[in-house]
């Protein structure tokens, strides 16, 4: 399958003896002034006049930095924040080969069965765009894994788009919960989704199109009342999406647009606007969530046209354009991800 160039460098390694380390949030190390001494002197050569237990703490107390940012940086020098092109181009050249073992994509049909698919079935997603089927289906199969450095900068540029800091933050922490995940490591809510759905979330806060719909929506999640976990039910709406093309029933959609992760990630964005609709008619809690989520997965599996003409109206009225030349992938078989669709045929 043919890729275009990826922008973009590796991040250093960090050692897996530094990446198993349980440590304990800053604050509750204490001696901060006499730690922070140490700091000042990171990056120059060993100081023969200093102690084998000084330098040893000077050690401890960098590889904590690096921790406490997230992966290969301090917390005076956060991540930097990553493109969904450059996130997805990085998906297209990794090896996935254990991801894609557990891909399960549909199957040969016999004669009769693709009769009457044929009659009255959706189609078959074209041998053209299978490869691009398999590589989401791969991602939703890899693990968020803290030694990979696009990884930590996915997670930092989603935490600084929706919470709109300059900082990063530690890739452990309660910070997480404001979020909408359900404890201090995003990466236990991504089964079933795996890097698919942090990637999602990347477009959703990323895309000139639909930046202003997620701020909206991330604000209805801290209502006072009517609040509930937005990173959770952005998983959930993921794996309603990875389910519709399992099983076919986004295959016509992606045969007329050519493409299939621009498909999946425009049908997510209109099922999180279904949502808030919802959530806003309905005046919905927590308590409603499941029923809500059934819902969507209706619409999603059984009427994903009509989901998709509903965000291309709500986009049009907000006067937002259809695509951007930093929403566009460059990828075999995609095309921009902002063309017109027209009616079914």
């Amino acid at each position: 399958m043919a890729m275009s160039g990826v922008g973009g460098s590796e991040g250093p390694e960090e050692q897996p003896e530094e990446r198993q380390r349980l440590v304990p949030p800053i604050p509750a190390l204490g001696q901060e002034d006499v730690l922070q001494e140490l700091v000042l002197g990171s990056g120059q050569p060993p100081d023969p006049g200093i102690s084998e237990e000084q330098r040893q703490a000077r050690e401890e107390w960098e590889a904590l930095e690096e921790i406490q940012s997230g992966l290969g940086g301090t917390s005076g020098a956060p991540l930097p924040p990553i493109s969904f092109t450059e996130a997805l181009q990085h998906f297209q050249r990794a090896e996935l080969s254990k991801s894609r073992g557990k891909v399960r994509t549909p199957g040969r049909r016999g004669i009769l069965a693709a009769l009457l698919r044929c009659l009255c079935g959706p189609p078959r997603l074209r041998p053209q765009l299978r490869g691009e089927q398999e590589l989401a289906l791969a991602m939703a199969q890899c693990a968020l894994d803290d030694s990979e450095w696009v990884h930590m900068r996915i997670l930092q540029t989603i935490y600084r788009q929706l919470t709109r800091s300059r900082l990063g933050c530690p890739r452990y922490g309660a910070h997480w919960e404001d979020l909408g995940f359900q404890g201090a490591d995003p990466g236990t809510d991504l089964r079933g989704t795996g890097m698919l759905g942090l990637m999602q979330i990347l477009f959703f806060v990323l895309d000139s199109r639909t930046l202003p719909l997620a701020q909206e929506i991330f604000r209805l999640s801290q209502h006072e009342t009517q609040n509930f976990p937005f990173c959770i039910m952005s998983v959930n709406i993921t794996r309603i999406v990875i389910q519709a093309l399992q099983e076919e029933r986004l295959s016509r959609e992606c045969n007329r647009r050519q493409q299939v992760i621009g498909v999946l990630n425009d049908l997510y964005a209109a099922a999180f606007l279904l949502l808030s609709r919802l959530w806003k008619r309905q005046h919905g809690t927590i308590a409603d969530a499941g029923l809500f989520l059934k819902e969507l997965e209706l619409s999603t599996k059984k009427k994903p046209r009509q989901l998709l003409k509903s965000l291309e109206a709500y986009l049009s009225r907000g006067l937002r354009p259809l695509s951007s030349p930093s929403s566009q992938i460059h990828f075999t078989s995609i095309c921009d991800p902002g063309v017109e669709l027209k009616g079914d045929s």
